[in-house]
């Protein structure tokens, strides 16, 4: 699967997705060609949508069993807020924070873009507690997203934004932290650049000194 990364919340195009039966999208998902687990996951997302209680609740079990498969930016993008993130909604968010301490940076990501659906509900508080757990993560896919969710809270709640940044920005990678300050306006921007990359600069020297 091609294509530039862009975190700019890419809507899913469930009404594209062909009408297959269930047992037809199980080995769609369970594809090893990424186009074709992509077209599945259009499907669940399609059919969760359309569904009654019962299906979705069927269809939300799938897709959490089957996380191994969703294993692309992309296909973690287009689905996760509108099948786990809608399902977790109203339920525990553990398996979150689980995903958040995977070594597998997909896992990672997934765990936050799925907050989407929270933040579009107005509850921001777990998008916060992930955003903070993973403020330090090494991979770039992982600070985009974070970043992005962030700047979703920040489109909704600045001052909720703020008061993370105020605790958290020393720590955020530049890239993240770019991502994440897009919703203020430009002199803010400026100075969140400068006293955030300038903090962050400072502790990656002292992580880069020989023991």
């Amino acid at each position: 699967m091609h294509g530039n990364e862009s975190a700019r919340d890419p809507p899913p195009r469930p009404s594209l997705a062909p009408r297959l039966r269930q047992a037809q999208v199980r080995a769609l998902l369970a594809s090893r060609v990424d186009e074709r687990r992509f077209v599945a996951l259009q499907i669940l997302v399609r059919d969760y949508q359309g569904g009654g209680p019962t299906d979705r609740e069927r269809i939300a079990k799938l897709y959490l069993r089957n996380l191994h498969h969703v294993d692309h930016w992309v296909l973690v993008d287009t689905s996760a807020p509108y099948i786990a993130g809608d399902h977790l909604k109203d339920r525990s968010r553990r398996i979150l924070f689980r995903l958040a301490g995977s070594k597998d940076f997909v896992r990672r990501r997934l765990a936050i873009v799925a907050t989407l659906a929270f933040i579009r509900a107005g509850d921001f508080a777990d998008t916060l507690r992930l955003a903070a757990t993973l403020v330090r993560d090494d991979h770039p896919l992982v600070h985009r997203a974070v970043g992005w969710m962030l700047r979703e809270v920040g489109k909704r709640a600045p001052a909720t934004l703020a008061r993370f940044l105020r605790d958290h920005a020393g720590q955020m990678p530049r890239l993240m932290l770019r991502y994440a300050i897009e919703c203020f306006p430009a002199p803010t921007r400026a100075k969140y650049l400068v006293t955030g990359s300038a903090a962050g600069l400072s502790k990656d020297k002292k992580r880069r000194r020989p023991t």
